[in-house]
C-alpha cells in the first residue's frame, strides 16, 4: 500500500468522519479518480511526432499509457475536422493514483519556479478540484534534453465529497500545498 493511501486510512478518514459527523463510513470523501490532459496547440495538431511526444511524456508521467483525445465535431473557424487528434489524456485510480498525487504534491509542485501554493478556489461546486500547469518540466521523470516543446497540462482531481468545502479538506489533509 503507498504511503499515500495508508495516510488516508489512518489518518485523513478518521479526521473527516470526526469533523463532518457522518453516521457511515460510506459517507467520508475519498478520490474518486485523477485525470491528466494535454492539448495540442494549433500548429501541432497535423504533427504526428508531437502527438507522439505528448503520448511519451504522458506515459513517462503516470506510468500508464496515454490515450489520444480526438475532435468529436468540426469547426471551421479552428481548421478543426471530426476525428482529428487534439490532446492525450490519462486517468488514473486506485494505487496508481496515489503514487502520482504524492508525487505531485511533494515533489513536482516544489519544483516551480516562485511557487506560493495552489489555488483554494479552484472547485467546481461539486467537490472536485482543477489544477493546471504551465509545464511538463517539473516533474523528475522528464528529461530536459528530450523534450521539444514545452507544453502544459490540466489535472482534475475528481472526489466523492458532495461540496467544495469537504473536498478542500480532503485534499488538505492529503497534503494538497494551497495558498494560504
Amino acid at each position: 500500500m503507498s504511503r499515500l493511501k495508508e495516510l488516508y486510512v489512518n489518518e485523513v478518514a478518521p479526521a473527516l468522519m470526526q469533523k463532518y459527523s457522518y453516521k457511515s463510513p460510506m459517507q467520508i470523501p475519498k478520490i474518486d479518480k485523477v485525470v491528466i490532459n494535454v492539448g495540442t496547440g494549433g500548429d501541432e495538431r497535423d504533427n504526428a511526432k508531437a502527438m507522439e511526444a505528448i503520448v511519451n511524456d504522458l506515459t513517462a508521467i503516470t506510468g500508464q499509457k496515454a490515450v489520444v483525445t480526438r475532435a468529436k465535431k468540426s469547426v471551421a473557424n479552428f481548421k478543426l475536422r471530426a476525428g482529428m487528434a487534439i490532446g492525450a489524456k490519462v486517468t488514473l485510480r486506485g494505487e496508481v493514483m496515489y503514487e502520482f498525487i504524492d508525487r505531485l504534491f511533494n515533489l513536482a509542485l516544489p519544483r516551480v519556479r516562485d511557487f506560493k501554493g495552489i489555488n483554494p478556489n479552484a472547485f467546481d461546486g461539486r467537490g472536485n478540484y482543477s489544477l493546471g500547469l504551465k509545464e511538463q518540466l517539473i516533474f523528475p521523470e522528464i528529461e530536459y534534453e528530450k523534450i521539444d516543446r514545452v507544453r502544459g497540462m490540466d489535472i482534475a482531481f475528481v472526489t466523492t465529497a458532495t461540496n467544495d468545502e469537504e473536498a478542500r479538506t480532503l485534499l488538505a489533509l492529503m497534503g494538497a500545498p494551497f495558498a494560504k
